[in-house]
């Protein structure tokens, strides 16, 4: 029997995926940054479903842009995605002193004194700046990382996924599995380190904030395990930056840990509130962080409430 056109978009996905990652590890630095910036504006003047969907987000960031100032503004943010791309593919060939020198921390030591203590460390993390790189860089400065992935079609890209993280010392528990929350539970009542991405919900259990002055959905997971295991809550960004000796590295910034609301009554009606006000208190953090580098918030997804009610994210 014949793959119907499903199976064949994710075979080729799959292999161009593959193709990619071969080729760009073998390219000269310079070379393969300047390609994807070139392949950043190709996608960013054709203006397709993914760039229209960035415009439609930073729009809610910078309501004051005329349509060439957004332009601008996608351009550059597109070209922030692809590098992070460029960077994912060459990370499995960085030793530990690029991944760690182009690395600048912010606001880690409270986290720092927080896992000294034995206290888990539970962070909220958006699509910002390149997740995977500040992820192998706290596991060989910080504390090792434990983390949740989107599962992806097909299933082989996943499992490639999976495997480039562990690579970089990652643990990654699949999304979706029935255990999640309770080894994530377990990791960090002994003292371990999650960061989870959370400014989109993909599991349709997240709670609606207020984010930019708008109803957006976004993941309870932190919160929720903050509460359950009094692990710290630290809304963390990340953005990018210009190296001095060239080329770019990211910055990651821990903000101040979000507590427990006082007065958090018995139930699941109260401890639903205390999630809603913890991760509003994040949200609104992260919409500080996504105001001052909007560039890096690599949302080419629906997470504004009036744009999920229009149908699929």
């Amino acid at each position: 029997m014949s793959a119907g056109p499903v199976a064949w978009r994710e075979r080729a996905a799959l292999e161009v995926y593959r193709l990619g990652w071969a080729l760009v590890r073998r390219l000269p630095e310079r070379p393969a940054y300047r390609l994807f910036d070139l392949v950043a504006d190709v996608a960013w003047w054709r203006a397709g479903p993914g760039v229209r969907r960035l415009e439609a987000n930073l729009r809610r960031v910078r309501p004051q842009l005329d349509r060439s100032g957004l332009r601008g503004l996608s351009r550059a943010g597109m070209r922030s995605y692809l590098r992070y791309w460029c960077d994912t593919f060459r990370l499995p060939d960085w030793d530990e002193r690029r991944i760690t020198e182009t690395v600048r921390a912010v606001g880690d030591d409270s986290v720092r004194a927080t896992l000294d203590g034995g206290r888990g460390v539970v962070m909220f993390l958006g699509h910002l700046g390149n997740w995977d790189h500040a992820g192998a860089w706290s596991t060989l400065r910080l504390a090792p990382v434990t983390t949740v992935a989107e599962r992806l079609r097909p299933v082989q890209l996943f499992d490639e996924f999976v495997r480039f993280r562990e690579h970089l010392g990652m643990t990654i528990v699949p999304l979706g599995g029935a255990d999640v929350f309770r080894r994530l539970m377990s990791t960090l009542r002994d003292g371990g380190f999650v960061p989870l991405l959370a400014d989109r919900d993909l599991t349709d259990g997240g709670v609606e904030v207020d984010f930019f002055g708008e109803p957006a959905r976004m993941a309870v997971g932190p919160a929720a395990l903050a509460l359950q295991t009094r692990a710290a809550l630290h809304p963390v960004s990340i953005h990018s930056e210009r190296r001095p000796g060239g080329g770019w590295g990211i910055v990651v910034t821990w903000h101040d840990e979000v507590p427990v609301p006082d007065g958090v009554t018995r139930g699941a009606a109260g401890t639903r509130a205390a999630v809603a006000a913890m991760t509003q208190a994040c949200a609104d953090v992260l919409a500080g962080a996504i105001d001052e580098h909007p560039q890096d918030w690599h949302m080419l997804q629906k997470v504004f409430s009036a744009d999920l009610a229009g149908g699929a994210r």
